[in-house]
């Protein structure tokens, strides 16, 4: 007699790099928290074969995608529907397929929140901040940090007109100013630095002014997570920040989020980030 096997829901990561994610071995570990079976797996696909990979990973049966660099933005011309989250970002890194249907959510902010807020005790009201990036990372955890009532939001990029658009799209929701990466020199340092860019896939570290930190008080986060110390994190040290941290946390409270949207079931988040060494 032989044995039926059960056919697993299928998730992944999509990204171009992809080969770095950790998302597979969180989400492994959502599941065996919870009990759910499934399979998540990296997913490759450069940007002009977004549309073409996702629509075969939907066909093949697939039920949701987690979506990284540098695919945030355009995969919103995909999706059928947005969350509110996604609409304001104007960006995507969830999805859930159901059939020929495609919705588009945004986790980053709330998982970039719960970190700050319940894993690092970093409180956000009243504080100004400095986002380091103009791009679809900088574009999901501006509402959330809004909300959260800080007293200003500097947006630092390369060039200035992707931040000003950035900072007049968010503008209705609190103080957002954009600006280039030199002309922080001019202004007051913060109490939180955020770097949002992608410098940190290459090993490179953009110009960030040291003027930004206040010795031994700013306190700067890195999107980006790494078995090592990111540029910006060595960066952040070298400029006597008060505190430093990778994004380790954001990686799998954003994860958790996703899972829930996908299974409906909420995981717990701290025993993951205590078995990921590199988190801690």
């Amino acid at each position: 007699m032989v044995q039926e096997t059960a056919i697993l829901d299928r998730y992944g990561v999509i990204g171009y790099p992809i080969s770095q994610s950790k998302s597979p071995v969180i989400h492994q570990q959502f599941a065996e928290q919870t009990g759910e079976q499934l399979i998540y797996e990296l997913i490759e696909a450069h940007p002009d074969n977004l549309e073409k990979v996702v629509k075969q990973f939907q066909r093949a049966g697939g039920k949701g995608l987690n979506v990284t660099v540098p695919h945030k933005s355009r995969v919103t011309r995909l999706v059928d529907e947005l969350s509110e989250a996604a609409s304001i970002a104007g960006a995507v890194n969830t999805l859930k397929l159901d059939n020929d249907r495609v919705v588009g959510f945004n986790t980053d902010g709330i998982g970039l929140v719960r970190d700050l807020r319940d894993n690092w005790k970093c409180e956000i009201p009243d504080t100004r901040i400095l986002i380091l990036g103009a791009g679809g990372a900088t574009q999901g955890i501006l509402g959330p940090l809004l909300d959260l009532e800080p007293e200003s939001i500097v947006i630092a990029n390369r060039t200035v007109v992707k931040a000003d658009a950035l900072a007049n799209h968010f503008g209705a929701l609190g103080n957002v100013e954009g600006m280039r990466f030199g002309d922080v020199k001019s202004v007051e340092p913060f109490d939180l630095v955020i770097n949002a860019t992608s410098a940190d896939l290459s090993g490179e570290t953009p110009p960030f002014p040291h003027q930004a930190i206040k010795r031994g008080h700013t306190a700067c986060y890195d999107l980006s997570y790494a078995l090592h110390k990111t540029p910006f994190i060595t960066w952040a040290e070298q400029a006597d920040a008060g505190r430093t941290r990778a994004g380790w946390g954001m990686l799998i409270e954003q994860a958790a989020e996703s899972f829930r949207i996908w299974r409906g079931i909420q995981p717990e988040t701290k025993p993951v980030l205590q078995r990921l060494p590199a988190a801690n």
